[in-house]
């Protein structure tokens, strides 16, 4: 009978390529529960995806982190800190999800648990230096756009001209996809469904018009 006191543990593998298993992280996380006398709730795995993927292109940390903000576990566990991510920044928001949640962490090959004292420094010094690389980040992205703003570049999404626009319409009235139209207006598909939903709208909003003076 499984103890109702003991800590409830998810385990988080990750490998980068097909070639590559989970299976040796689970198994060394396994026997550190064992150990330490947890209870494995769940075992996430994302197969073949890199570290320096978002959240939303892992789906096996995606449901970890979901499952950690409803309370199922209460330690996350992984072999090591660069199968959360490779990125400062984004490990900083794994941390920060986690610790709204209440749930800890704890990662094998570097000894980290934020359950100790210890662990609980490391964790507010990847914090700081997650602010630290994210507070740069916007500084490179600002300067760059001043930069590029100095030297007289136009910033923003490129302008459709009337022509281009009546002419992705006219097709679209012919029934062609929008993978067509795009190449043979040369306007980005996404250009192109900008216009054509700006279309759909103003359709829209003279029907109704119509109705209400019919």
């Amino acid at each position: 009978m499984a103890d109702s006191k003991a800590t409830r543990v998810a385990i988080y593998a990750r490998v980068s390529t097909k070639d590559q298993h989970c299976a040796n992280q689970i198994n060394v996380l396994t026997q550190w529960c064992q150990r330490q006398g947890h209870r494995i709730t769940t075992v996430y795995t994302d197969d073949g995806i890199s570290g320096s993927k978002r959240r939303d292109k892992r789906p096996g940390l995606d449901a970890a982190l979901k499952d950690a903000a409803r309370a199922e576990y209460d330690l996350l566990a992984a072999f090591a800190v660069d199968r959360l991510g490779r990125s400062t920044v984004d490990l900083l928001q794994t941390l920060e999800t986690l610790h709204e949640a209440h749930v800890d962490l704890f990662l094998h090959a570097q000894a980290i648990d934020t359950r100790t004292s210890t662990g609980k420094a490391l964790f507010t010094m990847l914090s700081l230096f997650g602010e630290l690389e994210r507070a740069m980040l916007i500084e490179r992205v600002n300067a760059g756009l001043a930069r590029a703003k100095s030297q007289g570049k136009k910033l923003g999404r490129p302008t459709i001209t009337p022509t281009v626009t009546d002419h992705i319409r006219s097709l679209a009235t012919a029934g062609l996809s929008q993978v067509i139209i795009a190449k043979q207006t040369g306007a980005s598909r996404a250009s192109v469904q900008r216009v054509l939903k700006a279309k759909r709208r103003g359709e829209a909003t003279h029907s109704e018009a119509m109705s209400a003076t019919g």
